[in-house]
């Protein structure tokens, strides 16, 4: 495994509406600040967030009790709090509004895309996938002129090779469930970020990811998204 910077390190991006900070909790759950609003994407039990601002955003990327979880978004949420989640999260989290594969919508100087995110190949049985295509959301949050890509639980698709103009990408990588790192370096290759962090990576070998982008010119940042 390469070294990895330390738990929780806040990365901090300068954007023309000013600085967007964030902070790996555990897994893919990930607390964004920016303008004076705080944001989680699937924040998780798991993640230490003791002490931690109540949420003014929650994002929520796919049904799995690693993304929607009741206990977080609870813990997490206060009277004004905004949830957004693909549909098939809003029939369980009720206070979610829907956003599907492909909807734009704004919330205060954000712009939050859904992009789809699913499995072209692996599942647990033949015909079977463990992330069916249409139920889950990745996202692109614009804040300042600045496009940062979480990439939800997906294999490298077709609509994430496409993406364009990707300031920061976040993006995910386990077996048997999403790729396998050498993909997943493949699949960033395509739509080339500035810089990618790779999350959602338990167990896998991110030596493996870095060396598949030397000499692309993508900044590969390492963090420890599973502090002890």
């Amino acid at each position: 495994m390469a070294p990895l910077a330390g738990a929780g390190e806040t990365q901090v991006f300068p954007t023309s509406a000013g600085p967007v900070k964030i902070t790996p909790l555990m897994h893919a759950s990930t607390l964004i600040e920016a303008g004076g609003k705080t944001i989680y994407l699937d924040p998780f039990r798991a993640a230490k967030t003791t002490g931690l601002p109540k949420a003014d955003l929650i994002l929520i990327t796919d049904i799995h009790a690693d993304h929607m979880d009741a206990y977080s978004i609870n813990e997490l949420s206060k009277p004004e709090t905004a949830i957004m989640a693909p549909p098939a999260v809003v029939q369980t989290v009720t206070a979610a509004k829907p956003i599907g594969n492909g909807e734009t919508k704004s919330w205060h100087d954000w712009t939050i895309e859904a992009i789809p995110a699913y499995n072209l190949k692996r599942g647990p049985v033949p015909g079977k996938l463990y992330h069916d295509k249409g139920r889950g959301n990745g996202y692109v949050l614009t804040y300042g002129g600045k496009h940062f890509y979480f990439s939800g639980d997906t294999e490298g698709i077709p609509e994430m090779r496409a993406l364009k103009n990707i300031d920061v990408a976040f993006v995910c990588m386990n077996l048997p469930y999403t790729m396998p790192p050498d993909e997943a370096a493949d699949a960033v290759r395509a739509f080339h970020p500035k810089i990618v962090i790779p999350y959602h990576y338990r167990g896998s070998d991110l030596t493996v990811f870095k060396k598949g982008l030397k000499g692309t010119g993508i900044e590969v940042r390492l963090l420890d998204w599973y502090p002890k």
